[in-house]
Parts: C-alpha cells; structure tokens; sequence
C-alpha cells in the first residue's frame, strides 16, 4: 500500500490516472498529448504507477495500451476512508432522526387537563 501512497502522492501520476480514467486503453503517445511533459518523463511516472499496480498493460500487436486499475484505490477506500465514513454516516442518521422526532413532538397539540 505504501507505492500506491507513493504513486498518488505525485500530481502528475495523478493526472495521468485521470487522463486513463476519462479513456482507458491509451498508448504512450496518446497519454503524452494530454500532458506538458516529455515522453521520458510520463514513462517514468507509469513504471511507478505499474509497479504500484494502478495501471496494467496490454499488448495489441506492437502497441502498449495503458489501462485503469481501480483495485488499489478501492482498497484504500475501504480501509482508510470507509471505516470512518460509516461511522459518520450512522451519526448524522441518528441525529436526523432525533431531529424529526422533536419536531413531530413540537407539532402536536397539547391535550388540556
């Protein structure tokens, strides 16, 4: 998990997870029309984001296409941020509801005694 850490860390590799994500399976030089660095410099960041499992490679004949891999991202998701985001959610849910109820109780009318 730290080489994914690694890898997000770095805008440019984060760019490019983008660019993939708008249109996967893209070559070396159609990933480098999107971005205003050299070609030396993207194949850099995509060994870094290969050996961080983020993105996978298929050969198509001769052509290298650079894919997505969501995987590593979701697992962060669901060990980093989701743990504590249902916790959250659950709080908000109960207070929604302790809301509600004291507005329900607010609107009744008052029996006379």
């Amino acid at each position: 998990m730290d080489a994914v850490f690694k890898a997000l860390a770095d805008e440019s590799r984060r760019k490019l997870l983008d660019v993939l994500h708008k249109n996967n399976g893209q070559t070396l030089g159609e990933l480098c029309a999107h971005l205003d660095m050299t070609r030396q410099a993207v194949t850099k960041h995509l060994l870094l984001l290969e050996a961080a499992n983020l993105v996978a490679i298929v050969w198509r004949g001769r052509e290298k296409l650079h894919y997505l891999n969501p995987v590593p991202i979701h697992e962060i998701s669901e060990r980093w941020i989701g743990k504590y985001e249902r916790h959250r959610l659950q709080a908000l849910g109960d207070l929604k509801k302790g809301l509600e109820q004291k507005q329900t109780n607010k609107e009744q009318p008052k029996k006379k005694g």
